[in-house]
């Protein structure tokens, strides 16, 4: 699904190094799981959490057989921000948003032949494509650190990205988030984090440069994803 900060474009090359030393039944673990578009090219034992409700309930109907609209005006736009915790709520407020930002604006636009898109059309095919693969995935809406893991799992964490314009009113403690994940690995947990930039203790094992589109108003711009592990 489109999503704010979807690493789609990059899962394939940062599941190769996220995955290579991975044990026969061994748990892959996102807390911050999103779109669900990397945690649906992993295959065996998963656990998908994010603290957002909707998000969750929408991928939890998903991987039980719900499909969703594939029409969706600008005024069902609208009254679905007044609906409660659905999984149509999420899909219209990400599915159907400018660049897949929670209720950021209706999409609207032209294809290639001047032609009006169906945003929720090309929503819900993105997500009918990620339905199959998410069938035995545990969603659960929690908080990173409230996240019960199975004992030496490998965490692949994606969070607000420290400083970045899209998170600029969230109440994110990255330095908290940073203790926690290397509390993880301490534990025995083999733990990724992907953001611009990490702490002296973690190092860079995959970097590449792209452009990320914000919003309507901010446009695009350019950085650097990279893919961190704590320094053995």
């Amino acid at each position: 699904m489109k999503y704010m900060g979807s690493k789609a474009r990059h899962a394939k090359e940062i599941l190769a190094i996220i995955l290579a030393d991975r044990k026969p039944g061994q748990w892959y673990v996102e807390p911050f799981v999103g779109g669900a578009n990397v945690i649906d090219k992993v295959d065996g034992n998963r656990i998908g959490a994010d603290t957002h409700p909707h998000l969750i309930a929408l991928w939890k109907a998903v991987s039980t057989g719900w499909l969703p609209p594939v029409n969706v005006s600008e005024s069902e736009y609208a009254a679905a921000k007044k609906m409660g915790v659905f999984a149509y709520t999420a899909f219209v407020g990400f599915g159907c948003s400018y660049s897949g930002k929670w209720f950021g604006g209706y999409a609207r636009g032209n294809d290639v032949n001047g032609n009006p898109r169906n945003y929720a059309a090309e929503s819900a095919r993105n997500i009918e494509k990620q339905a199959d693969s998410l069938k035995c995935v545990l969603f659960f809406n929690t908080s990173y650190d409230q996240l019960e893991i199975p004992v030496r799992s490998i965490i692949y964490c994606d969070p607000p990205y420290a400083g970045t314009t899209k998170y600029a009113t969230d109440a994110f403690n990255h330095e908290a988030f940073w203790r926690w994940c290397e509390q993880k690995a301490v534990d025995g947990h083999t733990v990724f984090v992907s953001e611009y930039s990490a702490p002296d203790s973690w190092e860079c094992v995959w970097e590449k440069r792209v452009n990320n589109t914000l919003t309507k108003d901010t446009g695009s711009k350019q950085g650097v994803e990279r893919l961190f592990r704590l320094k053995l």
